[in-house]
C-alpha cells in the first residue's frame, strides 16, 4: 500500500469510526431536515462544509493554524448542538434568513471539524505534507458519502415508519416530527460531549 493510499484509509476510518461520533453526528444533524426532493439544498450545505474543513485542515495540519485541541474538541459538539437546535426551531421549513443562509453555518462549522481534523493528522507527517494531506482529505469525503447514504437510508426508513404507524403530533407533521425527534437524539448526545469536553 503506497503512502498516498494509506492516508486516504486513514481518512476514511477517521470518520466512518465510532471515534468520530461527533463528527457523524454533525452530518446527521445536517440531513436531518432533508428529503430525497431537497438533494440539490443539501448538495450546496455539503458543499461547503467540505470547503470548510479543507481549510483549516491543511492550516492545522501544517502549523500554519494552532488552536489548543482541547478548546477544538470543545467547540466541535457546540456546533452539533447549535446544528440541531436550528432544525428544532424551523422543524424542516425551507423558509426564513437562518434556513437561506444555512449553507454558510455549515463553512464556519467546517472550520472547526477541520482544526480537529488536523490536529489529529499533524502527529502523522514525516516528509512531505501535501500527498498526505490530500489523500486524508479524500479518505473524509468519502466516509462522509458513506456516513451520509447510511443517514438518508435511516431517515427514509423513519419517515416510512411514521407514515405506516400514521404516528402524528399536534402541532408537526410527519416530516417535522421526524426532524425534531432525530435533532432532539443529537442535540442530548452533543451537550453530552461538550460538557465532558469543557476546557476549564
Amino acid at each position: 500500500m503506497s503512502e498516498f493510499t494509506g492516508f486516504v484509509h486513514l481518512g476514511f476510518r477517521h470518520i466512518v469510526s465510532l471515534d468520530a461520533l461527533d463528527h457523524i453526528l454533525f452530518l446527521l444533524a445536517l440531513a436531518a431536515i432533508y428529503q430525497g426532493r431537497d438533494w440539490k439544498g443539501s448538495l450546496w450545505v455539503i458543499s461547503a462544509f467540505t470547503v470548510g474543513h479543507s481549510i483549516t485542515l491543511a492550516m492545522a495540519a501544517t502549523g500554519t493554524l494552532l488552536i489548543p485541541q482541547r478548546l477544538t474538541e470543545f467547540l466541535i459538539p457546540l456546533t452539533i448542538v447549535a446544528t440541531g437546535l436550528h432544525n428544532i426551531l424551523t422543524r424542516g421549513r425551507g423558509a426564513g434568513i437562518a434556513f437561506r443562509y444555512r449553507p454558510l453555518f455549515a463553512g464556519v462549522f467546517g472550520l472547526v471539524h477541520g482544526a480537529g481534523f488536523g490536529g489529529y493528522l499533524q502527529q502523522l507527517f514525516l516528509g512531505s505534507v501535501v500527498g498526505p494531506l490530500f489523500g486524508f482529505n479524500l479518505g473524509i469525503e468519502l466516509g462522509q458519502i458513506v456516513v451520509l447514504a447510511a443517514a438518508g437510508a435511516a431517515l427514509m426508513g423513519l419517515d416510512r415508519l411514521l407514515s405506516v404507524a400514521r404516528v402524528r403530533a399536534p402541532t408537526l407533521s410527519p416530516f417535522g416530527l421526524r426532524v425534531v425527534t432525530v435533532s432532539l437524539v443529537v442535540v442530548a448526545v452533543a451537550t453530552g460531549m461538550a460538557v465532558a469536553r469543557r476546557p476549564w
